[in-house]
């Protein structure tokens, strides 16, 4: 019999450079995070208009508003676990077909409860297409750029919802407030199918669940020729308690305060992000600013997140709970100074952007700390738990600004609320920071064995 020859797959990805299989991921994945961007802010865009048509208050936005923060967080807490037992793969395909068939409905409601219920069932769809993605990407990539890379994708949903934003401003005054849900759902439909062509399975994942070693084969030849003569492949992780399920490793003693952390600062990221995304266009509108101009203003916030590109090279060389933590508190900084300028359209402009930068570069990389806090085996839950049930943190945005305008706070005394949820996330992550990475005990180090994917026969 010819001698066993063993690949670890993070060690193979490690040595060869960056593949057309994984910038096809990384463009399908960026793709798909995109579309959630759109989607998710679309509904922000065309508030104005619902107003108008269906004569509706301010108040009663906030349902619908709200409503797909709802469906993401059924959907994210469902897909983490479902991927991590079923794959990666089929989970995106199936979220994002959701995605634009529920997106498609939205544009053809004729009330605010039909419209509600297609937000939440949209909602679904996009919760669990972001944590998936983003997962898949990290486990195909090498170790020296996984932060940016991860990051790179995240990127998309910022600049998603920007592009929502211009969209609308251009397209609603032509053909009606419907039509930007009707781009929203017709783009992921296309989508699905390029994935169900193109898009590859988990290489970790596969071998994490023992999967015939010519499939695995399959997954990384296109990387690097000499998975071809392997006949075994593993993923060496040094994790307490192999046999654990995904969430109770998570939750488990050496996980639990990074976990929570992980939780609190993705809750207060998207608190400030919901918020603002939500509210700025008729924030804006009511400090003075023509519809037009408000959106354009707005749409600058969320188009910020460019900026975790320079965060992810950082973290890819520093501690990145540090460099995430600082972004988070000069947000705080930055928005008690923009509250400031509601009434100087240049320096409003100037400061939306900066902001943007700051709040959505942090919250950006909140994806690549998880991804290098779990391993495989619960990767796929600690990445959509964070963003999850974070969701909360959006739902309370959404209802937050409608709270505070009800109290009679001025565009000044709201947009000083919002600093508040940043300088907290910012106390998380040094806490995180502190409490270190989980690791194994003594007694179980022996016991620690690489996950391995064994030949046939």
């Amino acid at each position: 019999m010819p001698p066993e020859r063993s690949i670890d797959v993070q060690g193979f990805l490690n040595a060869h450079p960056f593949s057309r299989r994984q910038i096809g991921i990384v463009v399908l994945c960026l793709l798909i995070v995109l579309l959630d961007g759109y989607d998710t802010a679309a509904i922000a865009y065309i508030a104005p208009s619902l107003l108008t048509e269906w004569g509706l208050q301010r108040p009663d936005l906030a349902p619908v508003l709200s409503a797909a923060l709802f469906g993401l967080v059924f959907g994210s807490l469902s897909a983490g676990p479902l991927s991590d037992r079923i794959g990666r793969r089929p989970v995106l395909i199936a979220a994002v077909l959701v995605m634009g068939a529920a997106c498609l409905a939205s544009a053809f409601a004729g009330d605010l409860s039909t419209l509600v219920v297609w937000r939440f069932v949209t909602g679904i769809a996009l919760g669990a297409a972001m944590p998936t993605a983003l997962t898949l990407v990290s486990e195909y990539c090498p170790a020296r750029c996984r932060s940016l890379t991860t990051n790179l994708v995240f990127c998309g949903f910022p600049v998603g919802a920007a592009l929502g934003g211009f969209l609308a401003a251009w397209i609603i005054p032509a053909h009606g407030w419907r039509s930007v849900l009707m781009v929203g759902g017709a783009a992921p439909l296309l989508l699905a199918l390029a994935l169900v062509l193109w898009l590859p399975e988990s290489v970790r994942f596969a071998v994490a669940k023992a999967r015939p070693v010519e499939r695995i084969r399959r997954l990384l030849l296109p990387i690097g020729a000499e998975a071809a003569g392997a006949t075994r492949f593993l993923v060496a992780e040094t994790v307490v308690g192999d046999s654990r399920g995904a969430i109770r490793l998570m939750l488990s003693r050496g996980f639990i305060v990074g976990t929570l952390m992980l939780w609190i600062a993705y809750f207060m990221g998207l608190t400030i992000f919901y918020a603002m995304v939500n509210w700025m266009p008729v924030l804006f509108r009511d400090a003075g600013l023509a519809p037009a101009t408000a959106a354009l203003v707005a749409a600058l916030f969320p188009l910020g997140g460019i900026g975790s590109l320079f965060s992810g090279a950082l973290m890819d060389r520093f501690d990145g709970n540090r460099i995430v933590a600082v972004f988070y508190g000069l947000t705080g900084l930055a928005f008690i100074v923009i509250g400031q300028i509601a009434g100087q359209v240049g320096l409003l402009t100037v400061a939306v952007l900066v902001t943007g930068v700051l709040m959505n570069t942090a919250q950006s990389s909140l994806g690549a700390l998880a991804a290098a806090y779990y391993p495989t085996q619960a990767r796929g839950t600690g990445m959509a738990w964070m963003m999850g049930l974070g969701r909360f943190g959006g739902i309370a945005g959404s209802f937050l600004v409608a709270e505070l305008s009800g109290w009679q706070l001025g565009f000044a005394g709201i947009l000083t609320a919002l600093a508040v949820p940043g300088f907290l996330a910012a106390v998380a992550l040094w806490l995180k920071r502190a409490a270190g990475m989980p690791q194994p005990s003594p007694a179980l180090k022996p016991a620690l064995k690489p996950t391995a994917a064994p030949g046939r026969g």
